[in-house]
């Protein structure tokens, strides 16, 4: 699965997030997706196959290793399964929306197998501190 691009979306006073037509259609009209915290105070959704395959990675770790069990611990513990409406909403559980500082206006961007959503202002930040970098980032990401 391949998800690209940034989308300027609002939540509605319940919390619920509308995604984009096209992003709906190549996670394959989901029912349900997966809403769990991630760096950056951000969000990560993800689609049940796509989650089950971070989680293999995360099962290579011994289950002697501390980090990643307290990891695998905090981060699934926190992970929430949302619906996905008639209308291509999901409800952002209070909790996380409270976690990644989310108010009216977010960012959801395509981040090759998830979504992260973001509070706008945060994104907008996160990208004035990065964009400088990204060719030095770039050459290092690609060694």
């Amino acid at each position: 699965m391949l998800l690209t691009g940034t989308h300027a979306r609002t939540l509605d006073e319940k919390n619920r997030l509308g995604l984009p037509k096209r992003i709906r259609e190549i996670l394959g009209e989901p029912a349900t997706l997966f809403v769990t915290p991630g760096p950056d105070q951000s969000l990560w959704v993800y689609t049940q196959a796509e989650l089950e395959r971070l989680a293999e990675k995360l099962d290579q770790s011994p289950a002697t290793d501390a980090e990643a069990r307290v990891f695998r611990r905090l981060y699934f513990a926190q992970t929430e399964q949302v619906d996905v409406d008639a209308s291509g909403r999901v409800l952002v559980p209070e909790r996380l929306a409270q976690f990644a500082g989310l108010r009216h206006e977010v960012v959801l961007i395509g981040v090759r197998d998830h979504l992260e959503l973001w509070d706008a202002a945060k994104w907008n930040a996160f990208v004035d501190r990065n964009a400088a970098r990204f060719d030095s980032v770039a050459e290092n990401a690609f060694k």
